[in-house]
């Protein structure tokens, strides 16, 4: 698979920085062409948290508002995809914090009993995003941030407005309900 290298020659600007530009200028065609080319990358990470399709449009909607509205304090300097991916999981996060209740706090952590990793790479990634789906909401919110996204325990409780203890709490629970749907797809290693 042939790997396109992207650099500008000085003097010269990319087409994304050309797109940025006309962003901050307010010029909606610019909007609406870098709408679309991060759309994809943008909804795929929204889509782990929130399985509604209406709701995750509205979500990827407030993220690029907000990201048009910031877009005159992007500095050219790293990715400027990170950056509106950063943006755009705070609208996650928002969304999260408005449309999930922590009823309680709880800390319960138990020791993870691991599945035969010969067994579980039959698992199909569909199979398993599906079997994510399935989780409640903010567990499966906490378990995206902490395993996909790589977030610490801190990093999510500061982020969801709960303790640390109810993010441990919620992982835990998430690998316990995960772990019991691929056993009783008999994927679990028998003695």
């Amino acid at each position: 698979m042939p790997i396109a290298l992207a650099y500008t020659v000085p003097g010269q600007t990319s087409e994304l920085e050309e797109l940025i530009q006309g962003c901050i200028r307010n010029e909606r065609s610019a909007q609406e062409k870098l709408y679309r080319l991060f759309y994809p990358r943008m909804m795929a990470v929204i889509r782990r948290y929130i399985d509604h399709e209406e709701q995750a449009e509205e979500v990827l909607n407030n993220g690029y508002l907000r990201a048009f509205q910031k877009i005159g304090q992007y500095t050219f300097q790293g990715s400027f995809e990170g950056w509106l991916r950063k943006i755009v999981f705070h609208a996650v996060s928002d969304y999260v914090k408005q449309n999930i209740r922590y009823k309680e706090k709880v800390l319960l952590i138990e020791k993870d009993q691991y599945v035969n990793k010969d067994h579980a790479d039959r698992l199909y990634y569909n199979e398993l995003l599906e079997m994510v789906q399935l989780l409640p909401g903010a567990t499966r919110m906490v378990f995206n941030m902490y395993v996909m996204d790589g977030f610490s325990h801190k990093e999510i409780s500061k982020g969801l407005g709960i303790s640390e203890g109810t993010s441990k709490w919620h992982l835990s629970e998430a690998r316990r309900v995960l772990k019991d749907k691929i056993e009783k797809q008999q994927l679990h290693l028998t003695k």
